[in-house]
């Protein structure tokens, strides 16, 4: 019998626990893994919203839906309310559903657009559940052979001792321990093993980095270089803050612009997260305090707690015998909760080129392309937030306003605005209704529309539209309450 690839899994949290579980889960056969971490070092966990792929992630491995949300407070996400953000006073939704029906030729707003060009159609909102359902506070998984869309809200601290338990049944093996020395083979640049404080060492064949930011396998030992976004992605600080639920808890997560940031509001079942995520060039720590601590709702329940960071990536993230995973191997700011998807996606990356015998170069060289691809889509796409604004009220949105972008978005925004032409690229998490929701929401619009929009005289396409919109609000009404649903299908105990 070939022996176990030995896998050191370096760091908790959501990534280090993620991945242990992950891998035992479905390929423990072939691998004997072992987690280090220690309790004197304290983890991020405040990333406490997901998209919509995590519910797919969880299918996959196993994980029972009712119990991770009972286990970790967790409530459910249909979008996210942006206010502020392309002028003060207003106000749009991201919702994770399609938007009315479109076709391979063009997509559905292509017809919204030529109907509002004759004078009816109403709003956008008009044609998509997920949308009017977060708008009305309303949820269900499904109504009758029509599923919602939907991601979660959730206690990420809770979420990572989940984990831990499910993994650690499974045989994955814990050493607590705080790592005072990394030992790499002078002739092949291989990490040997992991030297813990008293004289301890752990050995293993393979080792994944998930020690935050920090990032002491893959960049402080291995050399990889940090890719700097600091120049689109501003923000370095953010203070987070939870406080007691003054209201149920709606199914959205909302993300409030200020003149020096943006607040986020997230609801779990039994409080609230917030925080404030600004940049040290145009806000001092204590203006940023006094910016979060005055616009939330409900007595304060923590301390704020400040976070440092670096928007950007490392320039590969498997190189040698190791891979990043989580903030050791980059960072975007949290405005569209993509941190667990990116951890999830990279662990099927990872597992589906784990390198069990031969070359691992090639491996590690696909890894690393396909990373990079994703990484940049997910860049760009926050990006459009700042940049498709019209707020001139800071030194901070004049910032972004004025910026120069990366060719890849600037080439988007362009075709938009020619002919609203959108798509989905396969490797991009966010399809074209995500990248239209923010377009219009922010006042992009674009000059044409394409000419099989044109197809329906008038009439016949406001007959379409009315059937569509007419769907939707049937199945609005059959939707119960948000916080309803959430007591008869995943409760928690406090």
């Amino acid at each position: 019998m070939q022996e176990k690839v030995r896998v050191i899994v370096a760091g908790g949290g959501t990534a280090g626990w993620l991945t242990a579980y992950s891998l035992v889960k479905r390929l423990g056969t072939s691998l004997d893994i072992t987690l280090v971490e220690s309790d004197q070092i304290g983890t991020v966990g405040v990333g406490e919203a997901t998209v919509p792929t995590m519910h797919r992630f969880h299918q996959f491995f196993g994980i029972e839906e009712r119990e991770f949300m009972r286990a970790t407070q967790a409530t459910f996400k249909l979008g996210i309310v942006f206010d502020n953000w392309g002028a003060p006073g207003e106000s749009y939704a991201h919702t994770f559903g399609e938007i009315g029906q479109s076709n391979w030729l063009v997509e559905f707003h292509q017809y919204w657009l030529e109907a509002h060009a004759n004078g009816f159609g109403g709003k956008l909102a008009d044609y998509c559940l997920e949308l009017k359902a977060a708008q009305a506070g309303k949820f269900a998984k499904s109504v009758g052979e029509t599923p919602l869309t939907y991601a979660f809200h959730l206690n990420a601290t809770a979420y990572a001792g989940f984990l831990r338990q499910k993994s650690e049944a499974l045989g994955v093996k814990r050493v607590e321990g705080k790592i005072s020395e990394i030992s790499v083979d002078a002739e092949t640049g291989n990490i040997q093993s992991l030297d813990l404080e008293q004289d301890r060492k752990v050995g293993g064949d393979f080792f994944v980095d998930c020690t935050g930011f920090r990032s002491l396998l893959l960049g402080d030992t291995l050399g990889v270089e940090f890719e700097d976004w600091g120049h689109w992605l501003a923000a370095d600080r953010a203070l987070a803050v939870q406080t007691e639920s003054t209201e149920p808890p709606p199914p959205f997560t909302r993300a409030i612009a200020h003149s020096t940031g943006w607040q986020w509001r997230i609801p779990l079942q039994s409080r609230t997260g917030n925080g404030f995520v600004y940049s040290s060039r145009f806000c001092s720590d204590d203006d940023a305090r006094a910016t979060l601590l005055g616009n939330i709702t409900g007595k304060t329940i923590t301390e704020p707690f400040p976070l440092k960071f670096k928007t950007g990536r490392r320039v590969t993230a498997w190189h040698k015998n190791c891979v990043a995973i989580g903030l050791s191997s980059g960072f975007v700011e949290p405005l569209e909760s993509t941190s667990i998807h990116l951890i999830d996606t990279a662990l099927v990356r990872l597992m589906r080129l784990f390198p069990f015998a031969g070359a691992m170069e090639p491996l590690a060289e696909q890894f690393n392309r396909d990373t990079r691809t994703e990484w940049e889509a997910v860049r760009d796409f926050i990006i459009l937030h700042y940049k498709q604004t019209q707020r001139d009220d800071s030194e901070f949105w004049n910032f972004y306003r004025n910026m120069d972008i990366p060719d890849s978005l600037a080439h988007r925004i362009e075709i938009f605005k020619e002919n609203g032409y959108v798509w989905s690229d396969l490797a991009n998490l966010f399809r074209a209704h995500s990248w239209i929701q923010v377009m219009f929401g922010q006042g992009l619009f674009p000059k044409n529309c394409h000419g099989a929009s044109r197809i329906l005289p008038p009439e016949a396409l406001k007959v379409e539209l009315e059937k569509v919109s007419a769907f939707v609000d049937q199945n609005l009404a059959k939707l119960p309450d948000h916080n309803d649903f959430i007591k008869q299908y995943c409760a928690a105990q406090n």
